[in-house]
């Protein structure tokens, strides 16, 4: 395992994340102080605003009821087995476990789960198990994840919708680059490394595909509670409609792809089929490309094309010879879904 990628993201956070993160803390402290002048730092409040801060205004609502119902319920646990046992370290062991499996036999979430542990060991390893205690460490938190769901909201509350948009283009401009490098390949005599390549490529598509899917799934989820979601989400609906057109004809070219790679014979460039198969998988990167444009974003950014689907084009087919019809019949029959998904002609 190496260390490095372990802890080292592929991207950064927002510097607003990262701000707005030392905000919710800064003020949870503070306020923490007002509201209960006396007594330890208040350290959960700190805790609490600093872990509600999260990429979305949704998260940040789960993660402030993930965190206020795993403090009550370790501080409930720590402080009942604390009045009972006393503070010794075997108390502080047991809680430990203790709350582990309470947080298990209620079905809690792992975050939850794991805040129960950490409340019940912070409860006896920093104070005293009295229940005046427990009650100001419970409002503690209640208090810094109220802050920092607040700040998340208030200050840029976060939209996704940035990343789903380049995740559909490069679906999209893969898609066409492919089909292209399709018809390359049926025009001219292939060498079997090539094939191979292009076989491998096209099936890239189809982890771009999903990175595509989950990348709108976050923009969703960072519309959720966000006022500044109501502009957004009819961007993001257009977004995941060209994505669901885009979806199938990922399917049908890496199908196409394999047809290629396992019945490929160098006398099909020679055919003329094959060549009007070529135009047709040409017309068809056309097309994506068009339906890529779309979107405001896409559009801005897509090359210049005709804005009629060049697939509408009638095909004559020539008769193919006996060794290679039935490539022949594959690449057409999924050039004619192709034809449907992205025209909405059936």
């Amino acid at each position: 395992m190496r260390v490095l990628p372990a802890i080292r993201a592929a991207r950064r956070a927002p510097l607003v994340q990262v701000a707005k993160s030392a905000v919710a803390t800064l003020a949870a402290w503070g306020l923490s102080l007002l509201v209960i002048p006396d007594g330890p730092p208040p350290v959960f409040a700190a805790i609490a605003a600093l872990l509600v801060v999260q990429p979305s205004v949704s998260q940040s609502m789960t993660k402030a009821i993930e965190r206020s119902t795993g403090v009550l319920v370790g501080v409930v646990i720590a402080s009942a087995l604390g009045l009972a046992f006393g503070s010794a370290t075997w108390v502080l062991m047991l809680a430990i476990a203790v709350a582990l499996l309470a947080a298990w036999a209620l079905k809690m979430t792992p975050g939850t789960t794991n805040q129960v542990g950490i409340s019940a060991l912070l409860v006896l390893a920093l104070g005293a198990a009295t229940p005046d205690y427990a009650v100001a460490r419970v409002v503690e938190t209640l208090v810094g994840a109220a802050i920092g769901f607040v700040v998340n909201l208030a200050i840029v509350p976060p939209v996704a919708v940035g990343p789903a948009h380049r995740a559909l283009d490069g679906v999209g401009k893969e898609l066409a680059a492919t089909l292209e490098r399709l018809a390359d390949a049926l025009a001219s005599p292939v060498e079997p490394a090539r094939r191979e390549e292009l076989l491998l490529t096209a099936r890239l598509l189809r982890p771009m595909r999903d990175q595509a899917e989950t990348a709108i799934e976050d923009a969703r989820d960072s519309l959720a509670l966000n006022p500044r979601g109501r502009r957004h989400r009819r961007e993001l609906d257009e977004v995941e409609r060209v994505l669901e057109t885009l979806s199938p004809v990922v399917t049908q070219v890496i199908g196409m792809s394999r047809a290629f790679y396992d019945r490929y014979d160098d006398a099909i460039s020679a055919e003329p089929v094959f060549a009007d198969i070529a135009e047709q998988l040409r017309r068809a990167a056309h097309d994506v490309r068009l339906t890529l444009r779309r979107t405001p974003t896409a559009a801005a950014a897509a090359p210049e094309t005709t804005t009629v689907p060049a697939l509408t084009r009638p095909l004559r087919v020539v008769t193919p010879s006996d060794a290679n019809w039935i490539l022949a019949g594959a690449l057409l029959e999924d050039l004619r879904r192709i034809h449907e998904e992205l025209t909405g002609d059936a």
